[in-house]
C-alpha cells in the first residue's frame, strides 16, 4: 500500500473532514510523499524521540500517531520539531496524525474505548466543540461506587500511580462523561447535561472549585492513559487493509 492511500482510507475512516477548522492539530500526513510504499506500521500516542526511536528499531515504514508534530500556525522548524523530523527522514519512517477524530470516533476513539473499558452502556456523543463531539457519555449497568472506578481507571496502561478525583458529585455514580486528555473544560456541560461524573485525563487547579460549586465528582487518571484506545484500535483496520500494526508504548504518567 502507498502512504497516499493509506491516509486517505484513515481519513474516511476517521471522519477527518468533520473536524476541519476545529482542530489545532493537523491531521493527516505530516512526514512522508504519498508514493512512499508501507508494509508495517507502528502505532503510538506521541510523536516524540522515544517512540521514533521504538518505530526505527521495529524497523515500520510509518508511524500513526495522536499527537503529531505541527499545531496551530505553521512554524518554524526547528529546535525539538526539526531533530524530531530529522529521525523520521534519516530512519525513513513517514508520520500520520489524528488528533480530536481520534478522540471523538464513536467506535475506534479514544473516548469510546474508554467507555467500553469502563462497562458503559447507553453510550451518545458528548463535548461539544464548534458543533463537533470528542467524547462519549453513558450509564453504568447498576450504579458504581466512586471507589470502585477510581480503581479500575488506576489500572489503564500508563495511569499516574493515584488518579485525581473531585468527589463532590453523587456517590454511588450512575451516569458518566468522559472527554480524554486534556478534558476538564467541559464540566459545565456534563453538569448541564445531568451526569454525575466526568473523566478525563488531567486535572488543573481551577477544575477544583469548578466541581465543587457544580457538584460534580470528576477523576483524572494521566493524559497519555486515556488515549492508548484510538491508535491501538486502529490495529483491526490496518490488519484488514493488509498491512501489519505494531504498538509502541510510552507511557507518559502525567
Amino acid at each position: 500500500m502507498r502512504l497516499g492511500t493509506l491516509a486517505a482510507q484513515l481519513d474516511e475512516l476517521l471522519g477527518v473532514a468533520t473536524y476541519e477548522g476545529v482542530d489545532g492539530a493537523l491531521d493527516g500526513i505530516q512526514v512522508g510523499r504519498p508514493d512512499d510504499p508501507i508494509e508495517r506500521v507502528g502505532l503510538a500516542v506521541d510523536a516524540a524521540e522515544a517512540t521514533i526511536a521504538a518505530a526505527a528499531d521495529a524497523d515500520v515504514d510509518a508511524l500513526i500517531v495522536h499527537h503529531g508534530l505541527f499545531w496551530g500556525d505553521r512554524a518554524p522548524l526547528e529546535g525539538v520539531t526539526l531533530a524530531r523530523v530529522r529521525a523520521l527522514v534519516s530512519a525513513e519512517i513517514a508520520l500520520y496524525a489524528a488528533h480530536l477524530p481520534l478522540d471523538g470516533h464513536p467506535t475506534v476513539g479514544n473516548a469510546a474505548g474508554l467507555a467500553r473499558t469502563l462497562g458503559l452502556t447507553d453510550t451518545a456523543p458528548f463535548g461539544t466543540i464548534a458543533g463537533v463531539t470528542i467524547g462519549r457519555g453513558g450509564r453504568f449497568p447498576s450504579a458504581r461506587s466512586t471507589e470502585t472506578v477510581r480503581a479500575t481507571l488506576a489500572e489503564l496502561d500508563g495511569a499516574v500511580a493515584e488518579p485525581t478525583v473531585l468527589p463532590f458529585g453523587p456517590d454511588p455514580l450512575d451516569r458518566v462523561a468522559i472527554v480524554t486528555g486534556a478534558g476538564g473544560a467541559w464540566l459545565e456541560e456534563a453538569a448541564a447535561a445531568g451526569y454525575d461524573a466526568l473523566i478525563s485525563g488531567e486535572p488543573k487547579h481551577r477544575l477544583h472549585h469548578l466541581a465543587r460549586e457544580l457538584e460534580l465528582t470528576a477523576i483524572f487518571p494521566g493524559h497519555y492513559a486515556t488515549e492508548t484506545f484510538g491508535v491501538r484500535a486502529l490495529a483491526d483496520p490496518l490488519q484488514g487493509w493488509g498491512l501489519e500494526p505494531v504498538w509502541l508504548p510510552h507511557p507518559v504518567r502525567i
